[in-house]
């Protein structure tokens, strides 16, 4: 089995794929990986683009090129909602490491700092980083975390409202090999936060200051849909919450938040 799953959804980002690819590829390790794309019947060049990289790379990248997008198509706010509950699912190594098709990777040692960070840390589940945040029309950029990000934060973090993990910096604990996500997870419009409220429940949360990534902020994005403007996705997003504490009440004998 290898170490490490990297994790790529992707949707018509035939003009990022390539660069996030060749930053997973760069990555120097003591243990093998894997990269898993999933294509979510993107319309443009980014499927075959995949495909080339793929058969450069047989023995490293595993893709799932989709003929057609796998939905929900409504609401706007689930976008892409299939394509990353099969990706994750797909993902069959100890470490899921995440990167968007748009986002990518600076740092060639950032998965052996991850991986050697969660070996020894055995309480923590997740392990993230900063990385810078670039805008397409040409803003001014800027590190996604401030000076004063905690080394180790838990799931109370996430339960009072503060998001402070770019999905392109994550690593952890693959859990969902033999469990299933929780019932609630396909409900909730903020995916990446459904996702790691399930892992926080399980340990804590470490964060690493190294600048190791790249996050794109751009018009096609998901970012520029999941914002508090959006009534919809905040009041999604409270519901996701009452339920996510009811579900840790269930299983409060499970977890060891």
């Amino acid at each position: 089995m290898t170490k490490v799953s990297v994790c790529v959804p992707t949707y018509n980002h035939a003009d990022y794929i390539a660069q996030m690819l060749d930053g997973a590829l760069a990555q120097q390790t003591t243990f093998s990986y894997e990269i898993v794309v999933g294509d979510d019947g993107s319309t443009d060049g980014a499927p075959a683009i995949i495909q080339a990289y793929t058969e450069r790379y047989p023995d490293r990248i595993r893709a799932y090129l989709h003929p057609k997008n796998l939905g929900p198509n409504v609401p706007r706010e689930f976008a892409g909602r299939n394509n990353v509950l099969f990706l994750l699912k797909a993902c069959r190594s100890e470490y899921v490491a995440l990167c968007e098709g748009d986002d990518y990777w600076t740092d060639p040692q950032k998965l052996q700092k991850q991986v050697d960070f969660l070996d020894t840390h055995p309480n923590f589940v997740i392990c993230h980083h900063n990385v810078r945040v670039v805008f397409e029309d040409g803003s001014p950029g800027h590190l996604f975390n401030t000076p004063d990000q905690k080394g180790t934060s838990t799931i109370d973090d996430l339960l009072a409202d503060r998001w402070f993990m770019a999905t392109a910096s994550l690593m952890y604990r693959n859990y969902f090999l033999t469990e299933d996500f929780a019932d609630w997870h396909a409900q909730a419009a903020a995916g990446d936060w459904a996702l790691v409220l399930q892992l926080a429940a399980r340990g804590k949360i470490g964060y690493l200051p190294d600048v190791m990534g790249v996050y794109r902020k751009h018009k096609e994005g998901l970012s520029h849909v999941h914002t508090p403007a959006n009534e919809w996705f905040v009041k999604n997003k409270k519901e996701m919450f009452e339920n996510v504490r009811a579900w840790l009440k269930a299983n409060e004998a499970r977890f060891t938040y």
